[in-house]
């Protein structure tokens, strides 16, 4: 894993120089919209509560856990635990993520292994990772044309092809279950707090997040669970702290030096300056960024909590 999120980082610096055809391409997006939910309350005390509930997570590695020191299965565990605690039930979690899957591979798999189907229909609640691999495979495949339009239309035919790709994903899970709420993350940085400064990044992650949310909403019930400045600023909470980093990244260099630094750091293992990312890879995020992601799951279930529910509405 290492050596892939080298390879990113050289997309990165590349990015860095010449920026001009990502922030082309990234004129004709929409930014991504930002939840704007506020905390939900736990079900009424006269709800009857389901005995058991029938968790599936699908998706990339985010959801198989990678980076969880724990080796609890990341978030998959942590919300198992949160959602027996909270509501006094028993939570089954079944796990169908792989680490390095596109969107097209999570429903090749989909399609081909019985069991998966099977858990899938059986399913009181879907939570799912996507769209990550699909991104980091588009930048790579294209980070090298030098021609701004060419890169501004190869760009715009990738984000069109996951779109698609995303549409039979979406068609499959509901083939297998119509009715239970999809709860899928977001997409973030995990380079963000050494490249602050790299708009383009940041831009790039924004419009491929809203194109998911904009296509999930087409299968609801779904509910887009937005971890991106959560996991992309860390504990870099705050505007001021932010623009720190943003400071600190300028007055480095402007070029490759600062960014040469910053690879230099991020393949250095037990380093990482994002609190919420995993220092054995650097990209992932360790058992605290689960917890994190974690909770931002559970305050969005707590908002549309018909999986939880015995019985209709």
């Amino acid at each position: 894993m290492r050596k892939a999120v080298i390879k990113i980082l050289i997309v990165i610096v590349v990015l860095a120089a010449g920026s001009g055809g990502l922030l082309l391409w990234q004129q004709h997006q929409s930014p991504a919209r930002q939840s704007t939910e506020k905390a939900a309350p736990l079900v009424h005390k006269k709800t009857q509560i389901k005995k058991n509930v029938n968790l599936i997570a699908l998706g990339d590695s985010l959801t198989q856990g990678v980076g969880d020191q724990k080796k609890n299965g990341g978030y998959v565990g942590i919300i198992k635990s949160k959602i027996e605690k909270n509501y006094n039930t028993t939570v089954h979690t079944s796990n169908y993520g792989v680490a390095g899957d596109r969107s097209d591979q999570i429903l090749s798999r989909l399609k081909s292994e019985k069991n998966f189907q099977s858990q899938l229909k059986s399913a009181d609640v879907i939570v799912m990772t996507v769209g990550g691999n699909d991104l980091m495979q588009s930048l790579q495949k294209n980070i090298f044309v030098a021609n701004q339009s060419e890169f501004t239309r190869n760009m715009n035919q990738a984000n069109q092809k996951y779109v698609t790709k995303l549409t039979k994903l979406f068609k499959a899970v509901r083939h297998y279950n119509p009715h239970a709420p999809i709860f899928l993350f977001s997409v973030y940085n995990p380079f963000y707090v050494y490249f602050a400064n790299v708009d383009t990044i940041t831009a790039s992650v924004n419009s491929w997040n809203q194109v998911t949310k904009e296509k999930m909403d087409n299968y609801g019930p779904s509910y887009f669970v937005d971890i991106n400045n959560l996991m992309s600023h860390g504990q870099y909470t705050t505007k001021k702290a932010q623009q720190q980093l943003i400071k600190q990244d300028k007055q480095a260099n402007t070029g490759a030096t600062s960014q040469k630094q910053a690879i230099k750091v991020m393949s250095e293992k037990n380093h990482n300056l994002n609190d919420y990312i995993s220092t054995d890879d650097n990209f992932h995020p360790n058992h605290l960024g689960y917890i994190k992601m974690s909770d931002q799951l559970f305050k969005t279930m707590q908002h549309h909590i018909s999986w939880i529910r015995e019985g209709n509405e």
